[in-house]
C-alpha cells in the first residue's frame, strides 16, 4: 500500500509504501517526503480505559462500531458484569471478545464488589484475582477505586495488588479528588494511571507522582477541558478514554473524536497521535502494532491530517472498516443473567412522612451534568396525604433503587437536576451493582418503568404520558448481542422520549442515572440499602434531623 506514513517514533510524514504478509509488517519502503496527493497512513487509536458493557453491546458487536472510527483496541475493565456475574462474567467478555481480531485487553476486576453497602451478584476475592492475573488473557488489574481501602492497607485489597506486581501486570487506578500526602501514599503502591481526575491542579499533581493520566471524554464524565492542557507538558504520560460509551454516542465517534478535538485546540500533532496510539501500546504492553518491521499489520487510513476522516482501518492485515462501514460479522452470544427479584408496587416506592409531622426537611442528591460527583443539597419537602412526594416543579424529583438479585423492599430518596416534568425512566445499569435504580415523577410511572425492567431481566425503560417504552439488554441485564446500529437507534429513541415527552434535560439522562448508585464517587448516592454519604462511608436518612 503506498500512502504517507505517519511515523510516530520519527515524529516525520514521508511518502513509503508498506507491505505486509501473514498479518505482519514485513517491509516500510521510504519514497521520499510527503506527498499531499496520497492518502495517510497511522498506528490505529486505543481507547486506554473503557467499560464495554456501557455500550451496552456484547464485546463483538463493540468492535463492529469502534473500526468504523478507527479504534484498533481498548483497555477493558469488565468491572460491570462481573458484579453481576463474578469471574464467569470476565471469562464470558474475553471468550467474546476472541470472536473478532480487534485487540481487547480485559483487566481483573480489583472491587468486586465495589462496597459491602449495597448488594452485588458476586464477589471475586483475592485468590480468584490472582487466577485471573496469572492468565495471559489477563493484562492488568483493574481500577483500584477503592482508595480508602488502599491508604488504610485493607489485607485483602493488598494481597490483590501483589498478586498484580508477581505477575508483572499493570494496576490501574482511580481516586477522584485525591491530593497530597495521600495521593501520594496511593500512588506508592505501584498504581500507575488515573482516569478521574477532574481539575488540572489534580492531574498536574498526579503526573509529578508518577501516574499516568487519561483524559476521560465519555456519555457522562468529561474531563477534555480540564486536563488537555497537561498534554503539551506530559506527552509521553497521557493516554485517551472514554471509560463509558453509550450506544449512540458510539456510533458518532470514539477515540477519534478526542483527536479532532485535540488538535483544533491547538496541541501538536505529534503529542495528541502519541497519546491515542503510542502511550496505551507502551503502557499496557498490548499487542498492537505501531507500523514498524515485524509488528502486526494494525493501521487506518485517512484523507489528510488537517480533517483526519477514518477512510480505512485494518487488524492485522485485514481490512475491518472501509469508508464509514464495518466490516466486521454481526454475530449473536449467549445470554447469561443473574435476575430474581419479583415486581413491585407504588406502595413500595412510598415515602412517609413521620408521625404528627406536616413536612420534613430532607437531602436531596444533586445531580451534575458531565460528571459523576453529586452534590448534598437540602430541601422543605413537598408532602401529600402523609407522604413525601417528588415536586416536578422545583425539579426535585423521587429516585427509587430495587434489589434485582432478590426481592427485597426498594430505596427511596430524593434528587435534583434531570428535569423530568411526568413519568420516570429506569435502568438495570446502575453502577456497580447493577440493581435496578429509576428517577420519577409519582410513584405509579416509577412502578411500570422498574416493572418493564423487572420482566425483560434487564434493560433500560421510560413509562409516562400513557406510554411506555424499553430497550431489552438480556445478558447480564447489561448488554445486547443484537445489532450494534439497531441497539444505538432504540436507545436514541428511548433517550429522545425521555426529553421531548418527559422533559429530561440533562445531555444524557440514562448514562447519569446510572452512576448515581455509585457509592465510590462523592458526594451523596443511593444504593439498595439506602442513602449513602460518601464522605463518611455510611448510609444517612433522607430526613435531615
Amino acid at each position: 500500500m503506498r500512502a504517507n506514513i505517519i511515523d510516530l517514533f520519527a515524529r516525520q510524514i514521508h511518502e513509503a509504501t508498506l507491505t505486509w504478509t501473514n498479518g505482519k509488517i514485513d517491509h516500510v519502503e521510504v519514497h521520499g517526503p510527503e506527498n499531499t496527493e496520497l492518502q495517510y497512513i497511522l498506528p490505529g487509536f486505543v481507547d486506554a480505559h473503557v467499560h464495554i458493557e456501557s455500550a451496552m453491546l456484547t464485546p463483538a458487536q463493540f468492535a463492529r462500531l469502534a473500526v468504523v472510527h478507527g479504534t484498533v483496541a481498548t483497555v477493558s475493565d469488565p468491572h460491570e458484569i462481573a458484579n453481576v456475574l463474578g469471574v464467569e462474567g470476565v471469562k464470558y467478555m474475553v471468550e467474546d471478545g476472541k470472536r473478532v481480531p480487534f485487540k481487547f485487553c480485559f483487566g481483573a476486576p480489583s472491587c468486586v464488589p465495589a462496597t459491602t453497602f449495597e448488594t452485588a451478584g458476586a464477589v471475586i476475592g483475592p485468590e480468584e484475582v490472582g487466577e485471573l492475573l496469572a492468565s495471559d488473557d489477563i493484562g492488568y488489574l483493574a481500577e483500584v477505586m477503592n482508595f480508602p481501602g488502599v491508604l488504610q492497607g485493607e489485607p485483602d485489597l493488598m494481597a490483590k495488588i501483589e498478586f498484580a506486581k508477581q505477575n508483572n501486570k499493570v494496576i490501574d487506578g482511580h481516586a477522584p479528588g485525591l491530593m497530597g500526602d495521600a495521593a501520594r501514599q496511593y500512588a506508592s503502591h505501584g498504581i500507575s494511571t488515573d482516569h478521574e481526575c477532574f481539575t488540572y491542579e489534580e492531574g498536574f499533581e498526579k503526573v509529578e507522582l508518577g501516574v499516568k493520566i487519561l483524559i476521560r471524554e465519555g456519555s457522562a464524565a468529561r474531563n477534555f477541558d480540564a486536563l488537555i492542557p497537561l498534554l503539551s507538558q506530559f506527552p509521553d504520560e497521557i493516554m485517551f478514554c472514554s471509560d463509558d460509551k453509550h450506544p449512540d454516542n458510539l456510533v458518532e465517534g470514539h477515540i477519534n473524536l478526542l483527536v479532532k478535538r485535540a488538535l483544533a485546540h491547538g496541541c501538536s500533532l505529534w503529542d495528541v497521535l502519541r497519546a491515542a496510539c503510542v502511550n496505551p501500546v507502551l503502557h499496557y504492553s498490548l499487542p498492537v502494532g505501531l507500523l514498524c518491521v515485524n509488528d502486526p499489520a494494525d493501521f487506518i487510513v485517512i484523507d489528510n491530517p488537517q480533517d483526519f476522516n477514518i477512510l480505512q482501518t485494518y487488524l492485522s492485515g485485514e481490512l475491518v472498516a472501509d469508508q464509514g462501514a464495518t466490516l466486521l460479522p454481526d454475530l449473536r452470544s449467549d445470554h447469561v443473567n443473574r435476575f430474581d427479584c419479583e415486581p413491585v408496587t407504588a406502595e413500595q416506592l412510598a415515602c412517609k412522612l413521620p408521625e404528627d409531622a406536616e413536612n420534613v426537611k430532607i437531602r436531596v442528591i444533586e445531580a451534575l451534568e458531565g460528571q459523576l460527583v453529586t452534590n448534598e443539597l437540602t430541601y422543605m419537602s413537598k408532602t401529600k396525604d402523609g407522604l413525601i412526594v417528588a415536586d416536578p416543579d422545583a425539579d426535585v424529583l423521587k429516585v427509587a433503587v430495587v434489589n434485582r438479585y432478590f426481592s427485597a423492599e426498594p430505596a427511596v430518596g430524593f434528587i435534583k437536576n434531570f428535569g423530568l416534568k411526568k413519568g420516570a425512566i429506569a435502568s438495570s445499569v446502575a453502577h456497580d451493582s447493577h440493581n435496578i435504580i429509576c428517577v420519577g415523577c409519582d410513584d405509579e410511572s416509577m412502578t411500570a418503568a422498574i416493572n418493564l425492567i423487572i420482566e425483560a431481566k434487564g434493560g433500560v425503560s421510560a413509562a409516562g404520558n400513557g406510554e411506555t417504552q424499553l430497550l431489552p439488554l438480556p445478558i447480564a441485564g447489561l448488554m445486547s448481542d443484537v445489532d450494534g446500529y439497531e441497539v444505538a437507534q432504540c436507545y436514541t429513541a428511548i433517550d429522545l422520549f425521555a426529553k421531548e415527552v418527559l422533559g429530561a434535560t440533562l445531555q444524557s439522562p440514562y448514562m447519569t442515572l446510572s452512576f448515581m448508585a455509585l457509592l465510590v464517587i462523592p458526594a451523596l448516592k443511593l444504593s439498595d440499602k439506602g442513602l449513602f454519604d460518601v464522605k463518611t462511608f455510611r448510609h444517612i436518612p433522607v430526613s435531615v434531623e
